[in-house]
């Protein structure tokens, strides 16, 4: 005869030695965990297909993607101040003169901070840092979609970040991650009413990207129009939003000795804000009268065209005003900077509320025609992007 199995009796959760309790998550937040679910495991899905792309095209270069992807181009300044903090270092390095001044210092804090407490090196932890931080943007753009407009559409909205043409920067050792996450949930705790996460999200904003000036302009304008209707806290968070930003502006002017100290360093690498009249005379020269134009400029020229075309959806869509006053604000500063050219389709990266438009119409329509659609631009999203650090030869 088989052993007769007899059952244990149950100890109570309270009574069992805490290796023997586990670690659960809050009810709460499995819950909604599991509502994020196939936004998640969807821009999870593109990423992981652009880096199978990436990595098969550079095994066939004989490139590595470690190096690409951690420490590349503006990642190296980033570890640099990591490292080596703002302090001037020898000519030619990446701490030479006042240059690194551009970069504010969030990541460069997070990377340092967290390197001291794990055994990686300060890059893998940069890198490390920046997936993380672009599920946690996934899931603070799916919140936004699915408030405004339902789950579907919230996945969409996530999948489609997911899937722009630059989005390989998500997985490198840049901002645009950290910056994003910040900025989806500070716009969804604004429409929320939930003003303390609201400011002190906009305050990090600030002390992450120059273009944290569009997130603490949008909460602090929500704010101000909540706290007309006799919200205490709205107007806290009105003030508070833009201390972050306010800060580091302040501190390099401090050290440079002169107000505009920060935009005096942005003028190092070429960057002031003209308008956009530079901006038209880039266009009109890649789009009309470059007899060769780049793939990778010509990409950027028609990013830059599609993202005021899309705003121009988003006004008439009448979204709400916290998600209209971020990307107009970023507009202005994106599109009105006569500075460097190529990396503007990556400063737009963060503008998510761009896609609402693309993302209703793929809600909506049937499932065959949103999923041709969602993986034609996974497809080109995992090309391009490989395209974009181991063909074009400038940075992202």
């Amino acid at each position: 005869m088989p052993p007769v199995l007899t059952a244990r009796p149950t100890v109570p959760a309270s009574r069992r030695p805490p290796s023997a309790r586990g670690v659960r998550l809050p009810k709460r937040v499995r819950g909604t965990l599991r509502h994020a679910a196939p936004a998640l495991l969807g821009y999870l899905a593109v990423r992981l297909l652009g880096l199978l792309v990436l990595g098969r095209w550079a095994h066939l270069r004989g490139d590595g993607i470690w190096p690409t992807l951690a420490t590349s181009w503006d990642s190296r300044w980033y570890l640099a101040i990591a490292d080596h903090g703002y302090a001037p270092g020898p000519p030619g390095e990446p701490t030479d003169g006042h240059r690194p001044m551009a970069f504010f210092p969030l990541y460069p804090a997070l990377i340092k901070a967290v390197a001291a407490l794990t055994p990686g090196s300060r890059a893998s932890v940069g890198l490390v840092l920046a997936v993380l931080c672009s599920l946690a943007a996934a899931w603070g753009i799916f919140a936004v979609g699915d408030r405004l407009y339902g789950r579907r559409v919230g996945t969409v909205l996530a999948v489609l970040w997911g899937a722009l043409p630059v989005a390989l920067v998500q997985w490198m050792g840049y901002t645009e991650s950290l910056f994003t996450a910040l900025t989806a949930w500070a716009l969804y705790t604004a429409l929320d009413g939930r003003w303390a996460w609201a400011g002190g999200l906009a305050v990090a904003a600030g002390l992450t990207r120059p273009t944290g000036i569009a997130v603490a302009a949008a909460v602090t304008v929500a704010g101000l129009l909540a706290a007309r209707r006799g919200s205490r806290p709205a107007l806290v968070a009105a003030v508070v939003a833009p201390l972050g930003w306010l800060a580091y502006v302040g501190w390099v002017g401090l050290r440079l000795g002169r107000w505009d100290g920060y935009f005096v360093v942005q003028e190092t690498w070429g960057n002031a804000w003209d308008g956009g009249s530079v901006t038209l005379r880039q266009l009109r020269r890649q789009l009309v009268y470059t007899a060769d134009p780049q793939l990778f400029l010509v990409l950027v020229s028609l990013t830059m065209i599609a993202a005021g075309a899309l705003f121009l959806l988003c006004l008439a869509d009448r979204q709400p005003l916290p998600l209209l006053v971020f990307t107009g604000v970023l507009l202005l500063v994106v599109l009105g900077s006569g500075g460097v050219y190529f990396p503007r389709a990556r400063f737009l990266l963060p503008g998510f509320p761009l896609l609402l438009p693309l993302a209703l119409a793929a809600g909506r329509a049937r499932r065959r025609v949103a999923a041709l659609v969602l993986g034609g631009a996974a497809l080109s999203s995992a090309w391009l992007g490989a395209y974009m650090v181991l063909v074009w030869a400038g940075a992202p």
